[in-house]
């Protein structure tokens, strides 16, 4: 039988309207994932709209058997095995699914990222380079895509490599690398944010890239085009505070372009393993290392008629910061906040990157 708690947690997970924000101060409110669904009626109508539809039990325990079936298991933000760097994340996923060695994710991790078109000499660097910094205790962290995310994985395998998938943790893709990826389960550590069964979409790369980036301290970009996929990885991990890093390029070659263009614009340029661990030092420094602080801050609060009405019409069509509606409303954080959530839970509220939100229709 599954447990109770965990069949409570991904009915909140999997309910429409209940984004990585919504779940946490929902739990944060509530105390648990049973609480809060039974809460969810009450908080749609304050917003103006009906309760979402909750997810049913036999949808959550059928998920859960699943993933026992496929030998992986379900990793909540409530987990002290969760990955505390992942955890600081706004928009941390409330669930994953693990399979393989779950203690890799304790250790320092390094995302090695770039083009699926890679060189032979980039792919040759990301594998020697990899190998190294498994030698020195350091985990790689990567997206299992062709080019340099493979080459860093073959790299890594024997010191420490953590897969992220797109789609679910039993697709394989590419479909070349199914040995690979069933290798990295056997020694390593597969990660999927989306449920079983379900195969990649282009939407569903961006979340994974901000799993890559979020579980580590630093990302290194070893080939790019400009605008690709694997910038947007380095983009993402400069938000979250971590560390930066490519490796310089011919001007000449097109797939250099990225990385010279990061390293001009204030990346740390990489020529060694060692300058990696030289430069995500400062970072390992001051990781948080509370298994709190996921849910840390004060829970939302009740808000007045008043202030619902205040805070809403502030709302419009174009994302605004929560900053920007705390300071022009004048209401307490927590009470913007809990008007924020009663509107996404009535299917009036959108949330976007950077903290910023909008109404709907």
């Amino acid at each position: 039988m599954a447990d109770a708690a965990e069949v409570a947690r991904l009915r909140l997970i999997r309910t429409a309207q209940i984004g990585p924000v919504t779940y946490r101060q929902l739990v944060a409110r509530f105390g648990d994932a049973a609480a809060a669904i039974e809460a969810l009626p009450g908080l749609a109508a304050r917003g103006g709209g009906r309760s979402p539809v909750v997810a049913l039990p036999a949808v959550a325990e059928r998920e859960l058997a699943a993933a026992r079936k496929l030998g992986a298991r379900h990793l909540f933000i409530e987990d002290a095995d969760y990955p505390e760097l992942l955890a600081q994340l706004d928009d941390a996923p409330p669930v994953v699914m693990v399979r393989g060695n779950v203690a890799l994710l304790a250790r320092d991790c390094v995302a090695m990222v770039g083009a699926r078109n890679a060189s032979a000499a980039a792919c040759r660097f990301s594998r020697q380079i990899a190998a190294e910094l498994g030698r020195d205790g350091i985990t790689v962290v990567s997206g299992l895509a062709r080019g340099v995310d493979t080459a860093a994985h073959v790299g890594s395998i024997e010191g420490g490599t953590i897969g992220v998938i797109a789609g679910g943790i039993d697709v394989v893709y590419p479909p070349e690398n199914a040995d690979l990826q069933e290798r990295i389960a056997r020694e390593g550590l597969l990660i999927a944010e989306q449920p079983p069964g379900i195969e990649p979409r282009a939407r569903h790369f961006p979340h994974r890239n901000r799993i890559i980036a979020g579980a580590a301290l630093g990302t290194l970009v070893v080939e790019a085009a400009p605008r690709s996929g694997s910038l947007i990885t380095a983009r993402l991990a400069g938000e979250m505070g971590r560390e930066v890093m490519a490796v310089p390029g011919s001007p000449l070659d097109p797939r250099a372009q990225g990385c010279n263009g990061l390293i001009r614009e204030g990346a740390t340029l990489i020529q060694s393993a060692a300058d990696i661990v030289e430069a995500i030092r400062p970072i390992d420094a001051r990781r948080v290392r509370s298994p709190t602080a996921r849910f840390a801050g004060p829970p939302p609060q009740d808000a007045s008629a008043a202030e619902r009405d205040r805070i809403s019409g502030l709302l419009g069509p174009v994302p605004v910061a929560v900053d920007e509606l705390i300071r022009q409303s004048g209401a307490a954080p927590m009470v913007v906040q809990t008007v924020l959530l009663e509107l996404e839970l009535a299917a009036r509220l959108e949330r976007h990157a950077g903290g910023r939100v909008s109404l709907i229709g």
